[in-house]
């Protein structure tokens, strides 16, 4: 699974990366260590009056369909293997795609000495992860975003840490993955899954890791900063 990651770019950066305009990101500050509920940057595609707009919105982490009950399950990771069909995820997958810009991600190996964190990462700065996301109406009648993490097993050096990654997306694949047309047929929903399996193996091809300090464990941990870019230093196991 994908648990915790790293987005340390500013909005600008996302910007320019992604040839993308700003949304709602006024409160948005770079964290080295994104938890479950917490708000992050999401890159997607809508229509307006016509007109197809890429954006850079917050969205909370944990994917709420409109339909949900209240207190309800909120998925953080979405399996590949049947994200396409899953009733929780398949409207999203046909209509609602975005891209979850990372540094990289975190996972935990048990030792004697208690759960050791290694953070996963690619070359580059910012890598591209596939996500789905959701609109939801809150009581004061304003939308609310949310998201999940697509994942695959995980191959490579990610698959010494954990069995599972997410699913990475190359350069070339991001128009066709946030493109708001809608994925409604099963051909076009099995070439979307066969574009996410063979772009997260391209990418997994160029993964790293390393085992990172133990203070990442705990989000709650109000002495450890989330904007500390140590938290991703390499450290002697």
């Amino acid at each position: 699974m994908c648990g915790r990651f790293t987005m340390s770019a500013e909005t600008d950066e996302l910007i320019t990366e992604f040839i993308a305009r700003g949304g709602k990101l006024e409160d948005w500050r770079p964290s080295y260590n994104v938890a479950p509920t917490e708000a992050a940057p999401i890159v997607r595609e809508r229509v307006r009056d016509g007109e197809t707009l890429r954006e850079i919105d917050a969205a909370s982490w944990g994917l709420k369909p409109a339909w949900a009950k209240s207190g309800g399950p909120a998925p953080i990771n979405a399996r590949l293997e049947g994200v396409a069909s899953n009733g929780m995820f398949r409207n999203a997958f046909a209509a609602r795609r975005c891209i979850v810009p990372m540094n990289g991600y975190y996972e935990w190996v048990a030792t004697a000495e208690g759960k050791q964190p290694y953070f996963i990462h690619g070359p580059e700065t910012l890598m591209a992860a596939a996500g789905l996301y959701e609109l939801t109406k809150t009581a004061e009648g304003s939308w609310a975003l949310s998201f999940t993490v697509i994942t695959r097993e995980a191959a490579d050096a990610s698959g010494e840490v954990h069995d599972r990654m997410p699913v990475f997306l190359t350069p070339d694949t991001w128009d066709t993955w946030v493109t708001p047309q809608k994925a409604d047929s099963t051909g076009a929903k099995d070439e979307l899954v066969a574009m996410l399996d063979r772009s997260s193996l391209a990418v997994a091809a160029t993964i790293s890791t390393y085992p990172v300090s133990k203070r990442v464990n705990n989000v709650r941990d109000t002495s450890v900063a989330k904007d500390d870019p140590t938290l991703i230093e390499p450290i002697a196991v």
